[in-house]
């Protein structure tokens, strides 16, 4: 115990993003000059970090301490480690171990019937997949296309809406809106590892984890196609097998007439995971786009699933990720186009959402008020802040006019015997110039019109984390629309970097606010006694408090140590 709490994480850090910096920079110099002595050296330092005690700490602590589903246990049983087993498990992890089956999880899809199975890993294949995907994940994020914005560091969704606004703002298109069927179940192994094109030991090691097997309760059933969903992994391996869609579209707009570098920018392909849209102003083109990729599709087993890819025009609208983006036409005197792109919350996310109050609402017929603002709060704050980014003025009101007249409901069914007037004296009080905010003493519930609406920007072109540049993505961490007010507050304040070990942050840590004086020792919850820290750094603040000096770690494989001078919040005992 004493020996995983005193591990100098913030050198462990600092050592695994040199690393992956450097894994990173050789990927891009090979993309672009295509010299074989630089793909050597992306494989020569890939295999340095799987061999790395540093990197196999942080994998090991990113499933064991940091992932949400860590406590979710695979076919062996495992569901949490100790401190001494996890320094076992960075000890045995070995890239020649043959996977174990995942175990197959139903869980039901959102405002849908169906399920969708996932595949949960067995605790030794977690760790070896997050060590693996340390490797791999800074060459090909010098590899990905531009317009590729799911399951990658750094970007979101709203960067993919806001890539197509930008596309389509100055003039009016046709758009493919497209969807592929089953896509992390029908992913042809061969063709995604031909693609990954790495050295055997990690094709090896990566075709076992494809080929392991699911048990869904007693059964056993192997694996012949698609990546397990639940594996640290899947994602990026999703990535790898669609990557090249967009590069297909540009090499057929080249061959249009009307100039080759005009048409390769006026075609335009993006994607966010499996969902992606085609855009151009001539119909007949998006209509051989859509040709083009379903050609492309069948070198990786998939196909276009027909019921979600139809072909329509900005005029008429269509959804994507939640959001309904459409154009309407209006005069010039609005307008030098003529139109205007206006994108809303989509009809279908609106009724989910409502449904999903009213669901808890139903469930808490006879609950304390308290406990139903606090079930509701953070659908709310959750829901609004995704949809805060576009104009949803309007729906955020219309949807307070329909959770205000279901909240009333609520009273009058509690007391039949009371008037209606007792009833919203009860549950109805005053707050902020309104006098009808519905709240018990000091806890009110939070309305959806409170959100304000700020644009996002999109990420830069072709940038990445890895590219060294650690201001620029911790101040858009900060500006994220789904990070919390009080947590954006204080990662100003902080200046992107964690109170306990003054690393800054990056898009996968786990954030955590602390409050520096216990609420029971009489702290509150101003922002002058709180920090912001990871979630490991809050663990071992409130866990086990060491006060021995920091653990030496052995030398690594081929990785030159410069001595690192340590911060002062870095010397800073638990």
């Amino acid at each position: 115990m004493m020996e995983w709490a005193g591990v100098n994480w913030r050198k462990l850090g600092k050592r695994l993003f040199k690393l992956q910096k450097r894994i990173y920079r050789a990927a891009l110099r090979a993309a672009s000059l295509t010299q074989r002595g630089d793909v050597k050296a992306v494989r020569r330092l890939q295999k340095t970090l799987m061999k790395s005690w540093s990197a196999k700490m942080i994998a090991v602590r990113r499933v064991t301490q940091d992932n949400k589903g860590k406590k979710t246990a695979g076919v062996d049983g495992v569901k949490s480690l100790t401190p001494k087993q996890r320094l076992e498990l960075v000890e045995n992890l070995r890239v020649y171990q043959k996977a174990k089956p995942t175990r197959r999880v139903w869980i039901p899809k959102p405002g849908k019937d169906e399920k969708r199975p996932l595949g949960i890993p067995t605790m030794y294949d977690r760790a070896l997949q997050a060590l693996t995907k340390q490797a791999l994940e800074p060459e090909w994020e010098a590899l990905f296309e531009p317009n590729s914005y799911g399951f990658r560091p750094g970007r979101s969704c709203h960067d993919a809406i806001e890539a197509i606004f930008n596309n389509i703002r100055l003039k009016p298109k046709w758009v493919l809106d497209a969807d592929i069927s089953k896509c992390f179940d029908k992913i042809n192994h061969t063709s995604l590892l031909n693609k990954l094109n790495t050295y055997p030991s990690m094709r090896r090691l990566i075709g076992s984890w494809l080929k392991a097997g699911v048990m869904d309760r007693d059964s056993y059933g192997d694996t012949f196609e698609g990546t397990p969903q639940g594996g640290v992994i899947s994602p990026l391996l999703a990535n790898i097998a669609l990557h090249g869609m967009e590069e297909r579209i540009k090499q057929y707009a080249e061959t249009l007439p009307g100039g080759r570098q005009k048409n390769r920018y006026a075609c335009s392909l993006i994607r966010y995971a499996d969902d992606f849209v085609i855009l151009h102003e001539d119909q007949t083109v998006v209509q051989r786009c859509k040709e083009i990729i379903s050609e492309w599709l069948i070198g990786m087993s998939l196909e276009l699933k027909p019921s979600k890819t139809k072909i329509t025009h900005t005029f008429d609208g269509f959804d994507f990720l939640g959001f309904n983006i459409k154009q309407y036409k209006v005069g010039k005197c609005h307008s030098k186009q003529g139109f205007k792109t206006i994108i809303t919350p989509s009809k279908k996310s609106v009724k989910v959402h409502y449904e999903r109050l009213a669901e808890v609402i139903e469930s808490h017929k006879a609950a304390p008020q308290k406990a139903l603002i606090s079930r509701l709060n953070p659908i709310i704050r959750g829901w609004t802040n995704y949809h805060s980014t576009v104009c949803s003025k309007e729906t955020f009101s219309y949807l307070g006019y329909l959770l205000w007249n279901r909240l009333q409901r609520w009273g009058y069914q509690r007391h039949p015997n009371k008037s209606k007037t007792w009833v919203n004296n009860k549950y109805w009080g005053s707050h902020q110039g309104s006098n009808w905010s519905f709240q018990d003493g000091a806890v009110q519930l939070l309305k959806h019109t409170e959100t304000h609406i700020i644009r996002h920007v999109k990420v830069k072109g072709t940038v990445s984390p890895f590219d060294g540049n650690l201001t620029y993505w911790s101040s858009r961490m900060g500006k994220h629309p789904e990070m919390p007010e009080q947590k954006a507050k204080l990662l100003k304040h902080q200046k992107g970097k964690c109170a306990y070990c003054g690393l800054i942050f990056r898009d996968e840590d786990i954030l955590e606010v602390h409050h520096m004086q216990l609420r029971s020792k009489g702290g509150s919850h101003k922002l002058e006694n709180l920090e912001l820290l990871h979630l490991h750094c809050h663990d071992k603040i409130h866990g086990t408090h060491v006060k021995s000096s920091y653990i030496e770690e052995p030398d690594e494989v081929k990785i030159s140590r410069p001595v690192l001078k340590t911060s002062r919040s870095g010397d800073r005992p638990a």
